[in-house]
C-alpha cells in the first residue's frame, strides 16, 4: 500500500491539473518538487484503509486498477505510427490480453469493485466534459 502512494500521488497530480480531481491536489512543493497534498491525501486514505478493511480485498483491487492501467498503456501504444514505434503491434495484444487474463485471476469481489469505480469514473468525466464545452 505504502509502495502505491509515488505512483498514484502523481496520477492524482495529473487529475487535478485536469479538474477530475480537486484543484488543490495538483499542488507541488516549491522546495522538493512532489505533489504534496496528494501525497498527504494518499498517506490518509491508506491510513484509513489499514485500519478499516481486510486488505486481501484492497490488494485485489489495487491490482484490478494496476492491470486496467496496463491495458490502457498497451492499447495506446498499439496506436502509435511504424515512425514513432519501438516494439511490434502483436507486442502491445499480447501485452493488453495478458493484463486481462491476469484481471480474470482475481477475485471476483475486486473485479466488481474496480469496475464500479471506474464505470463512475468514466461518467463522472463525460458529464464533466459535456458541462465544459457548453460553457464555451
Amino acid at each position: 500500500m505504502l509502495a502505491l502512494i509515488a505512483g498514484v500521488s502523481r496520477t492524482v497530480l495529473a487529475m487535478a491539473r485536469e479538474n477530475d480531481l480537486p484543484r488543490w491536489l495538483s499542488a507541488v512543493h516549491p522546495r522538493f518538487r512532489v505533489p504534496h497534498r496528494a501525497e498527504l491525501a494518499l498517506a490518509g486514505a491508506v491510513c484509513l484503509l489499514v485500519l478499516t478493511v481486510d486488505l486481501r480485498g484492497a490488494i485485489g483491487f489495487s491490482s484490478f486498477g494496476v492491470l486496467l492501467y496496463y491495458v490502457v498503456a498497451n492499447l495506446a501504444a498499439f496506436t502509435q505510427s511504424a515512425d514513432r514505434r519501438r516494439w511490434p503491434r502483436w507486442l502491445q495484444v499480447s501485452g493488453a490480453l495478458g493484463c486481462l487474463v491476469l484481471v480474470a485471476t482475481l477475485p471476483w469481489t475486486s473485479v466488481a469493485a474496480g469496475a464500479a469505480v471506474f464505470a463512475v469514473g468514466v461518467v463522472y468525466r463525460v458529464i464533466r466534459l459535456r458541462m465544459t464545452e457548453r460553457r464555451h
